[in-house]
């Protein structure tokens, strides 16, 4: 490429140089889905490893979170910085760029969605609720969630991306002009465990990259705090950069080379939230170790103290469950769905004092769990395992059902981040899975 901008501060851009697994690679193997995955499915990680084996694999760069809390978890963050090294000496991965790579991913629903992967400006991103950045959260961030992410980093020579930034671009601006070019095919890969297909595209000529910044700055318009980049997928990933970032910056000696320091950046795959690709799905909820009779008069209670209305109702199955709360939904009335081995129940709480089921549900949540020190959450993503693990003794799972894409971005400017794990961009599957690399070490 001939050398072309490489900082767009106005917009947060940056044009990355890439590191890329060589072409005899298995892509198959080496693409993994993101860590902060199938978290109560410890099968699904150990299908991978038998998959990959001892082949080159960001498996063995990136730390499930299935295991971030295990015994083994400090030798297994030495293992992965240690083989970021070998890769790098073994000539594993190539060089590319400096430019972006336009990706076309083809989910597990069969369905193509547009992607740009490119680097921002962890300086222009604040992830506090009323942040008034270009680059925002959109769901709240757990500052306990950051130590672990933010020590797998620390000494890592090599970034992964699987975060994915959303922007508001109804007249398909930015992304999808850029395949009426024909740029070189940088790979072209079948990706394990149902999770599609994926191609990627060199975009390196300073012209095009050029018109994609000034698309970009059209979009951010004359407001004054333009939301224009709105974390979609792991925004605790880009929120440990940031934190990370901010104790670097503090050891570079000169100022001026603050922004050449390679971890000042952080790559993310933009998508359009108007691709037609793209789904937003709902995040539902997972309590272990639960009595249903117990945690119902709990639920009673909590919303009838905060003054509003509470009943629940049996229903004939999951289908049945899932079209009520269609059909009942209202903005003075939310309702989500229960599931346990003994029934499929739809809440019904009156009179919320949130503007989002999953913050009615997670204030809940989070008050139960505080005073039940035995009973364990989790998130998950896809109607079927709700269902498969909600109906197990001593769990019960909570369906929440999806908000409008629409109008997102207008939520976020108007009420700032959505509670924690509110969506998710598509099912499981249909994440991100690893593929580029890039030092952020110098």
């Amino acid at each position: 490429m001939i050398e072309g901008k490489r900082h767009f501060d106005d917009i947060g851009l940056h044009v990355p140089t890439l590191l890329l697994p060589r072409p005899d690679i298995d892509l198959t193997k080496w693409a993994v889905i993101a860590c902060d995955q199938y978290t109560s499915q410890p099968e699904y990680w150990e299908q991978v490893a038998e998959i990959v084996g001892t082949s080159p694999s960001t498996f063995h760069l990136v730390l499930p979170e299935v295991y971030l809390e295990t015994p083994h978890g400090e030798r297994l963050i030495h293992k992965i910085n240690r083989t970021m090294q070998e890769y790098l000496a073994q000539g594993i991965l190539v060089e590319y760029g400096p430019g972006f790579v336009l990706i076309d991913r083809i989910t597990s629903h069969g369905i193509s969605r547009k992607g740009l992967l490119v680097a921002l400006d962890l300086e222009q991103y604040d992830y506090a609720r009323d942040a008034q950045t270009i680059i925002r959260a959109t769901e709240g961030t757990v500052l306990e969630r950051l130590p672990p992410r933010i020590h797998v980093r620390k000494k890592a020579c090599l970034e992964i991306p699987h975060i994915m930034v959303l922007i508001d671009d109804p007249e398909h601006t930015v992304i999808e002009p850029l395949f009426r070019h024909a740029f070189p095919k940088l790979y072209d890969a079948p990706l394990m465990l149902g999770g599609g297909h994926v191609k990627g595209y060199g975009v390196t000529d300073p012209v095009i990259i050029e018109e994609i910044a000034t698309a970009l700055r059209a979009l951010a318009g004359t407001r004054q705090h333009p939301l224009l980049y709105a974390i979609g997928d792991g925004n605790h990933s880009l929120a440990a950069a940031k934190m990370l970032w901010e104790t670097i910056k503090k050891t570079v000696p000169d100022p001026e080379l603050v922004s050449e320091h390679p971890a000042r950046y952080a790559l993310v795959e933009l998508v359009n939230i108007h691709d037609g690709g793209l789904a937003f799905e709902p995040i539902h909820r997972i309590l272990f170790n639960v009595g249903f009779q117990a945690t119902a008069k709990a639920m009673r209670d909590f919303y009838r103290r905060q003054g509003s209305g509470f009943s629940m109702a049996a229903c004939d199955g999951f289908d049945a469950l899932k079209q009520r709360i269609r059909e009942e939904r209202h903005e003075n009335r939310h309702c989500f769905g229960c599931i346990s081995e003994h029934a499929y129940s739809i809440i019904t709480v009156t009179n919320p004092p949130y503007n989002l089921e999953a913050e009615t549900l997670q204030v809940f949540l989070d008050t139960f769990i505080a005073r039940h020190y035995d009973v364990k959450i989790d998130y998950i993503h896809g109607d079927d395992t709700l269902e498969k693990i909600g109906v197990q003794p001593g769990n019960i799972g909570f369906y929440l059902p999806p908000i409008d894409k629409h109008s997102f971005f207008t939520t976020i400017m108007l009420d700032g981040a959505l509670p924690r794990k509110t969506f998710s961009m598509g099912d499981a599957n249909d994440k991100r899975f690893y593929l580029e690399c890039r030092k952020i070490i110098p």
